[in-house]
């Protein structure tokens, strides 16, 4: 069976006889975690075995786990700060905060291997200008070089664990007030304004680093009247033709409010596809979902199934091996020795 484009989720910590079915239909090929589904590193790790022993080959399990207001995984987790925190300190200590950034990407994929998850929604490449509150400080840096090299640093530390690693939010978020979960952002500059900034680590990374890209929920007015996630324009003429980009592309929550000016979920699954994404997110709606499943037409498509079997994770990693390595524990040293309090910070829904 090839994986489907659909990546859903689930209600809470075990999965139910529906959700068992639905995870089998040939239309499925993914299943996204939130907080809801989580209460220990041994109940996530049986959850996912549980998914992944559903199906072969197994269903790409991920999560959102960037560090800071979007960590789904708390207790039983190391504590990650928010990647902006690395680029405070890359200005004054380039070399030192790019190291960071490797051991910091590699501790947050090694912890998730290691209780069965393939992958995060992560990095995040987009821009700090200050404007985006739902961005923040989930940006590494406002400069697009600075956040290009310790994006590299921190994929490169994913990579050592196995992970793919997944840029988000193409062509850029961080220029737009609107919060795309709410409403829908319109950006009204021209391409070539975000060619050198926002596209700027997504072009240097697409080629051989990423193997997942998540466009936005905006509407470039100048470019096109859709959303990227939802656009031929951005998806096949400028990722796939202009940059080259040849890994999958998976979009943002198709519940979304930035989504809704599409139509109802099956035509936003709809043109979704159309427009070129691999994978289409569909959470915290169950019964959209099954509309979903009963209405969209969609074949099976081998160069698609390609592109997302890329996404599992690879070599799997024992966890208290990882626990009791010197690898794990320096790496615990070094974020929490750079990391703000980041028991005060707020996990964003």
């Amino acid at each position: 069976m090839t994986l489907g484009p659909l990546m859903v989720d689930l209600i809470g910590v075990t999965i139910s006889e529906k959700e068992k079915e639905i995870l089998q239909h040939p239309l499925v090929g993914g299943v996204i975690l939130f907080s809801r589904n989580y209460d220990s590193p041994e109940q996530i790790a049986a959850l996912t075995s549980e998914i992944h022993a559903i199906r072969q080959p197994h269903l790409i399990i991920a999560v959102d786990h960037e560090g800071g207001r979007v960590q789904r995984f708390r207790e039983g987790f190391s504590r990650l700060p928010p990647v902006g925190t690395l680029g405070q300190h890359y200005m004054q200590h380039p070399q030192q905060s790019l190291k960071q950034a490797e051991v910091t990407g590699w501790l947050m994929a090694a912890e998730l291997r290691a209780v069965g998850v393939d992958f995060s929604f992560a990095p995040v490449l987009d821009l700090d200008y200050g404007i985006s509150e739902v961005i923040g400080d989930r940006a590494f840096h406002r400069d697009p070089q600075a956040v290009t090299k310790l994006a590299a640093a921190y994929i490169s530390g994913m990579k050592q664990a196995y992970m793919a690693a997944v840029g988000k939010h193409f062509p850029g978020h961080g220029a737009v007030e609107v919060d795309s979960h709410s409403g829908l952002p319109i950006d009204k500059r021209h391409l070539e304004d975000m060619w050198q900034a926002d596209m700027l680590p997504f072009r240097q990374l697409c080629s051989q680093t990423l193997a997942g890209i998540m466009p936005a929920h905006i509407v470039y007015e100048k470019c096109d009247s859709l959303p990227a996630g939802f656009s031929p324009y951005w998806i096949q003429e400028i990722l796939r033709k202009r940059m080259g980009f040849q890994g999958a592309v998976i979009s943002d929550d198709l519940s979304m409010a930035g989504a809704a000016i599409v139509g109802d979920s099956t035509a936003r699954a709809e043109a979704a596809l159309a427009a070129g994404c691999d994978l289409l997110l569909l959470c915290n709606n169950p019964s959209e979902v099954e509309s979903v499943l009963d209405n969209l037409k969609c074949d099976a498509d081998p160069l698609r199934h390609m592109r997302l079997v890329r996404l599992h994770g690879r070599h799997p990693i024992d966890r208290e091996t990882l626990m009791a390595s010197e690898q794990w524990k320096q790496a615990v040293y070094t974020v929490a020795n750079y990391a703000p309090d980041t028991d005060r910070q707020l996990d964003l829904a």
